[in-house]
């Protein structure tokens, strides 16, 4: 037979054939795909009307598709023909009917299809639709292909490229998802014509749009894209479906060699970002609890694995994903895995990625550490462009007001984080399942994130228009020490007349448990201002070194810029340094602060002036300082271990007992960790601008002349 599947050969099949009903990771992996099916095919098969976003007949489409295409896919692999007629028959149904259905409403901005409120969701649909029908098309007769093709494939193809040919040619994530369905669904039903412009774009010159465009345009030279590891990590599976199938049918385009190895490079891009536990960080409109088991992420993963190089990372991924594709490639990582059963948890290592398409928009930079006992600490600093697209309409901008976000993780937890998007996914109930409104007016704005908010009005006044126009800058990165690692970035602006610099260390300290978090936030104006330096925490309070009020009536902690949504649980004055210890899980953590006259620690939770109960009730507390010229020191501890189930508490009492300012300037930032055991150990920062490893310091402090040379330099 001259016509193959898509996406894995009659042959390769045959040999998958094998791996059913054994356990290792691909007869698993197997085994729950077969049992997906066997558990949706009793439904029967139903070509719902239209529905919205979340609703029953959305929903209902996406399963079709889903199980669908493991219907195609098991049938070749285990030639049971009952998923052939199950697949020939969903098929047919919706060819039946497809061509004479009216455009579905569209709710917001997005063009609708035929089946959902907006054609990225049909765009999904086609793509999986098409891969199943190259799958049985050589079991069909000819009157059911010409069906199938011309009244369904050829009519959904003329309403992506045609009809919406705006969409089709735009350099961003639903353009990829545009191309690449049209572009796999024109390879199913032999249209060369359309390939060409889903590879090329309509104009057939690579530039100005279609796959190869979106490849070279679409992330930053180290791979990072825009909008954040939760939306990059929706756009791995249409750039490795469609790259795995111009490789399989046109192998001279040399696919996964483009702009050298750009594939490659922007699946480990967003891979390397991923928390210890497999979660990826709330950048922009996020998920908290997206993580690397998603599909996208998998089928990098495995075809990474088989099309460039067969490294110990990508194997410790695949066994915490604890599933493979189902594909030959899957096969291969399966049995590479089984004799490498002990391989040790994935990490990354330290790294700093790029942001903008010539890495000019700032960037991301992880720390990471790994203790004598496997445990992973990790501190992201995150100093980008906007998460959004000043060529797309405002509905598609994913960006949130937060240069300079921090998140830090140990012990399998982040235990400062992000809300993260404001969002019931699918759920038709909560507002469609679309976006909430607390989206706009809490999520994105800066008081949400662990980001100092100025006068309590968000970065950039919270307006994409203006945010657009700024981003980061990368100061200094040091990454190769294990005991000492830092790094530093400027958010220039963001807020008219205020510059703002963040520095964060990780430190290995003697006598400490944990590396301790060093975050040096610094605000440089020539005017005074309210400064709010915000905690996202999950857990309970369980130790302060100042008094508080504690509120028996609720007010806000303001009118507006998301302070609007949290309610002031409890105040107090803090003056020289503040100390806040919160358990979560079997883990104490401390913030010791700086404080100067006039401060104010503000416990705070989520959940005001939100009737329809849309936001998540959680706490955080905010450190309120005044200045002009001012400096956070601020050092987050990881002690001790709690076990409720027997009663055990260690450490509940951290070893840092103070920090203090002595010296914050444009030439450098000093403080002084101050030890319970009586010892200080100095921390020497340099904000020279363009700081490099031969810089020379020299700052006079009470009389006292403190020299390193470098970015950082500690003294115990």
């Amino acid at each position: 037979m001259s016509y193959q599947p898509l996406l894995i050969s009659y042959e390769q099949a045959a040999e998958l054939g094998q791996y059913v009903g054994t356990d290792s990771l691909i007869g698993l992996s197997i085994a729950e795909e077969i049992e997906a099916l066997e558990a949706y095919m009793p439904i029967g098969i139903e070509i719902p009307g239209h529905g919205e976003a979340g609703g029953y007949e959305h929903n209902r489409h996406k399963q079709n598709y889903i199980h669908l295409d493991l219907a195609g896919r098991l049938y070749l692999i285990t030639e049971d023909k009952r998923y052939l007629d199950y697949a020939t028959t969903m098929l047919v149904e919706y060819a039946k009917v497809y061509k004479h259905r009216e455009l579905n409403i569209s709710r917001d901005s997005n063009k609708p299809g035929r089946l959902f409120h907006q054609t990225l969701n049909e765009n999904m649909w086609m793509l999986y639709s098409s891969c199943a029908y190259s799958c049985i098309r050589h079991e069909l007769t000819e009157d059911q292909q010409q069906l199938i093709e011309n009244d369904l494939f050829k009519v959904m193809l003329e309403m992506f490229v045609e009809t919406y040919a705006e969409n089709f040619d735009i350099i961003h994530n639903h353009g990829l998802w545009s191309v690449a369905s049209a572009g796999i669904c024109a390879y199913a039903i032999n249209d060369q014509a359309t390939v060409d412009k889903a590879i090329y774009g309509l104009k057939g010159d690579s530039v100005s749009g279609g796959f190869i465009a979106q490849l070279t345009q679409l992330f930053s030279p180290d791979g990072y894209y825009m909008e954040g590891p939760y939306y990059h990590r929706f756009s791995l599976r249409p750039i490795f479906l469609f790259a795995e199938t111009i490789e399989r049918r046109q192998p001279e385009i040399g696919i996964y060699q483009l702009k050298d190895e750009v594939i490659k490079t922007t699946a480990y891009a967003v891979m390397s970002t991923a928390f210890p536990n497999g979660t990826l960080p709330a950048l922009n409109d996020s998920s908290r609890t997206m993580d690397i088991k998603d599909l996208g992420i998998l089928l990098a993963t495995n075809i990474c694995f088989d099309r460039y190089e067969q490294n110990e990372t990508l194997l410790a991924m695949a066994k915490h994903q604890g599933k493979v594709w189902v594909h030959n490639t899957g096969a291969t990582l399966s049995n590479t895995l089984e004799n490498n059963a002990d391989v040790a948890n994935f990490s990354w290592g330290s790294l700093s990625l790029t942001d903008g398409s010539a890495g000019e928009c700032g960037g991301v930079t992880i720390l990471r550490h790994r203790d004598a006992k496997s445990d992973d600490s990790m501190a992201l600093l995150w100093y980008g462009q906007h998460g959004s697209d000043a060529k797309l309409h405002s509905a598609l901008d994913h960006g949130h007001f937060d240069g300079l976000h921090l998140s830090l993780f140990n012990n399998n937890q982040e235990f400062t984080h992000d809300y993260g998007y404001g969002r019931w996914v699918n759920i038709e109930p909560k507002f469609g399942g679309r976006y909430i409104p607390e989206n706009k007016t809490y999520c994105k704005q800066t008081i949400a994130h662990n980001t100092v908010v100025v006068d309590q009005i968000s970065q950039n006044q919270g307006v994409t228009a203006i945010a657009q126009v700024h981003n980061g800058e990368k100061h200094f990165t040091l990454l190769d020490d294990s005991k000492l690692q830092g790094m530093s970035a400027f958010a220039r602006d963001y807020y008219p007349g205020i510059d703002q610099q963040r520095t964060v260390l990780m430190v290995e300290l003697a006598g400490i448990e944990k590396p301790v978090i060093v975050d040096l936030f610094r605000m440089i104006s020539e005017e005074q201002h309210s400064y709010d330096y915000p905690v996202h925490y999950t857990g309970q309070i369980v130790r302060t070194n100042f008094e508080y009020q504690g509120h028996n009536s609720l007010s806000t902690v303001g009118d507006d810029h998301g302070y609007q949504h949290l309610w002031n649980v409890g105040q107090g004055k803090v003056e020289n340094s503040s100390l806040t210890t919160w358990l979560m899980g079997d883990s104490y953590y401390t913030l010791i602060s700086s404080a100067n006259e006039n401060s104010e620690f503000i416990f705070a939770r989520t959940g005001a002036n939100d009737p329809d109960f849309n936001l998540r009730s959680e706490p955080m507390f905010i450190l309120r300082q005044q200045g002009a010229n001012h400096l956070f020191a601020n050092v987050y501890e990881t002690h001790g271990y709690f076990n409720e189930a027997v009663e055990a508490s260690l450490d509940a009492r951290g070893q840092v007992d103070s920090v203090t300012v002595l010296h914050s300037d444009d030439s450098a930032s000093i403080v002084s960790l101050n030890l319970v055991s009586g010892k200080q150990v100095q921390v020497c920062v340099s904000n020279v601008v363009d700081v490099a490893e031969t810089t020379e310091n020299n700052i006079t402090v009470d009389g006292k002349v403190i020299s390193w040379t470098g970015a950082v330099a500690i003294f115990e």
